[in-house]
């Protein structure tokens, strides 16, 4: 009777730690989506429409990289990563952090990051395509169907592309990554 109660004790603050780590998510993924979007509203409208694309390009990017990013922290090697950080080379420990933490890390890069940034570069898509739209007379609700399609085709061909990269390279790309993110932020001892 104990060890059931026991594994069930386990289980419940596995739980709450999943319902936390939710929550903290969730905000997270309210907060950016409010900052991109207020960037991608206030900036679009105001400018030609050469630099319309070139903000929504920069999104699509974003994108990409982080589910790159995601998909290389699940893939990677820890082993690597431990000898490096018993060798204090910069960076590894935190990649030593971020491997040990790949499924927390790979749901914020791909479904938070990489997420916000597809609503986002949809949301964008659409204004420029009404832009569109009016500076040349087109019709929008075709003009809108196709801008739409471009931007899933890119993002979804760039992540298509960017996966296979990250799990061929996934130990560099988390180094960099890592090595990256060491310069704002330390991991105390």
């Amino acid at each position: 009777m104990k060890k059931v109660f026991k594994k069930q004790l386990e289980k419940d603050k596995t739980a709450f730690t999943n319902y936390k780590w939710i929550i903290e998510i969730t905000i997270t993924a309210f907060m950016l989506s409010f900052i991109f979007s207020m960037l991608s509203e206030s900036v679009i409208p105001n400018v030609n429409i050469i630099i319309g694309l070139i903000v929504l390009v920069i999104f699509i990017i974003i994108g990409i990289i982080f589910d790159i990013i995601g998909v290389a922290v699940t893939a990677a090697d820890i082993v690597p990563f431990n000898s490096m950080n018993s060798r204090k080379i910069k960076g590894a420990d935190i990649a030593v952090k971020f491997k040990q933490n790949a499924a927390l890390v790979s749901s914020f890069c791909n479904d938070v990051v990489g997420d916000v940034c597809g609503i986002i570069s949809g949301g964008a898509g659409s204004i420029i395509a009404l832009n569109i739209s009016a500076h040349y007379h087109f019709d929008a609700f075709f003009t809108v169907l196709v801008i739409s399609a471009i931007i899933a085709a890119l993002t979804i061909g760039g992540k298509a592309l960017g996966k296979s990269f990250a799990i061929n390279k996934s130990n560099i790309i988390l180094y960099k990554f890592a090595k990256v993110i060491s310069c704002f932020y330390k991991i105390k001892n």
